[in-house]
């Protein structure tokens, strides 16, 4: 695999995970990093498991740094041109608290806003690049 800033790994049979993916992804210079669909059961790298990996979304960057939560969201926006401001602004506390927090809050509704929108938008596919 080609060596990139930063790989993200994300859930491609979450309907919102991939909707929100997609998103990134046509972010000019989206391209020069590698996305990585966990529920395909590819081998991840060191420290991160699928199970893991299923359970919350996690970047690893070029130095081989595993982050997950919020933190993870942080590092993936300021990868991205147009989204680095947001970026920073959620790496430090009290915001990266806040985004954290968020997150986690988050988790527990993710199964039934899955359903959700399974009902409203089908599966829809893989459709990530």
């Amino acid at each position: 695999m080609p060596t990139s800033e930063l790989t993200i790994y994300f859930d491609g049979s979450c309907p919102l995970c991939r909707r929100e993916i997609d998103l990134y992804r046509r972010v000019p210079g989206a391209d020069r990093l590698q996305w990585v669909d966990v529920s395909a059961g590819t081998m991840l790298g060191e420290g991160l498991s699928c199970e893991a990996a299923m359970r919350r979304f996690h970047v690893r960057d070029d130095s081989g740094r595993l982050l997950s939560g919020g933190a993870a969201f942080a590092r993936l926006w300021r990868a991205l041109p147009g989204w680095r401001v947001l970026g920073w602004c959620f790496t430090l506390p009290p915001m990266s608290w806040v985004l954290e927090l968020a997150y986690r809050a988050f988790l527990p509704l993710r199964p039934r806003l899955q359903r959700m929108a399974r009902s409203w938008w089908g599966d829809l596919g893989n459709s990530t690049r």
